[in-house]
């Protein structure tokens, strides 16, 4: 598969319910297995709605990756206007999503691109992007597009006791 397989555009009201799927993708694969406290579910039962509500704001971006006629990728994006604590505007990439079977064709670096472009031409001065720490294949590619570590998000799990341990990557995992 190369990347001329695949064609990156922005999403039109035809593309939710192949949007829908892959953001079911991204939650059972990435939060899914990583965050016990989301809803997996939340992209089938929502995601339509948000997806169209996202298609009719201009402060939001929303791309699909569409192979052989069928949504196989997205990204979805926005901007926040300045504000007292931070007076700049911002972009944010909210999500990104591939198909294991796409994702050696460049496509994702393709999408990052694009939203780039987008939050550039929207006047925000940076953009940023969360990961999940025990997601470093995620963490290194956002740092390939130009993204850098700036703040960590810790979690305390309240109501149960729990050690906590150090994994191989200086992650912490609670232990019950």
């Amino acid at each position: 598969m190369t990347d001329q397989d695949l064609t990156v555009r922005r999403a039109r009201p035809d593309d939710i319910p192949g949007l829908v799927a892959s953001s079911a993708g991204l939650f059972a694969e990435d939060a899914g297995t990583r965050d016990a406290s989301v809803d997996i579910d939340w992209p089938r039962e929502h995601g339509a709605a948000s997806c169209t509500e996202a298609l009719a704001d201009p402060a939001r971006f929303v791309l699909v990756v569409v192979h052989d006629g069928e949504v196989v990728g997205h990204l979805t994006g926005s901007v926040t206007e300045p504000s007292a604590v931070r007076p700049v505007k911002s972009a944010v990439l909210n999500g990104l999503y591939v198909r294991p079977v796409h994702r050696r064709a460049r496509v994702g670096a393709r999408l990052v691109e694009e939203f780039l472009a987008w939050a550039g031409a929207q006047g925000a001065v940076q953009a940023e992007v969360a990961a999940y720490a025990a997601n470093p294949e995620a963490i290194r590619f956002y740092e390939r597009q130009g993204f850098g570590a700036h703040a960590v998000t810790l979690r305390h799990v309240l109501g149960r006791k729990a050690e906590v341990e150090a994994g191989s990557n200086g992650q912490t995992d609670a232990i019950t």
